[in-house]
């Protein structure tokens, strides 16, 4: 009857351990963009378009759009988890791209004194690593968004 009692608790501190642990951050997830300040939204992008400007030779101007599918805050620290488009292009071409990428990425900003800044940046693995990596990245909430925004990129994004 002891070792029964023993090993019921046992058993209950370890599923609260687990339940514990698998909640995880996501009871902080607040869904969208609302959350994100213009300055947030501009060092994202500026970050982005400096990361990449180097990246994609014979490109007068760069842009980035992005749309974000939540933040989590935690310790003062703000993760954005969205996905980007980045292009490139020429005056002599006018609005045509010319080069750029689309991704899923988690941003991670801290504000020191007045001013945002980016502390992370991740992306996905490429090839075979893409979905194990996507998941590690994202929440699991925010995982169906970035597998349907692969490949598809919202004409009103661009506007």
């Amino acid at each position: 009857m002891r070792n029964t009692f023993k090993s019921s608790i046992l058993f209950l501190l370890l599923g609260a351990l687990f339940l514990a642990g698998c909640n995880g951050n996501e009871h902080n997830l607040q869904d969208g963009d609302k959350h994100i300040t213009e300055e947030m939204d501009n060092v994202i992008s500026d970050y982005i378009i400096q990361k990449y400007s180097s990246s994609y030779y014979d490109t007068e101007k760069q842009f980035e759009v992005h749309e974000v599918y939540g933040t989590n805050e935690s310790d003062g620290v703000i993760s954005v988890y969205m996905w980007f488009y980045y292009a490139g292009f020429n005056k002599s071409t006018g609005i045509e791209e010319q080069s750029g990428h689309s991704l899923p990425a988690v941003i991670r900003l801290i504000k020191k004194e007045e001013n945002y800044s980016v502390i992370e940046y991740i992306e996905p693995q490429d090839g075979s690593f893409y979905q194990s990596s996507l998941k590690k990245m994202l929440p699991r909430k925010y995982l169906k968004f970035a597998q349907q925004d692969s490949g598809n990129i919202d004409d009103d994004l661009l506007r």
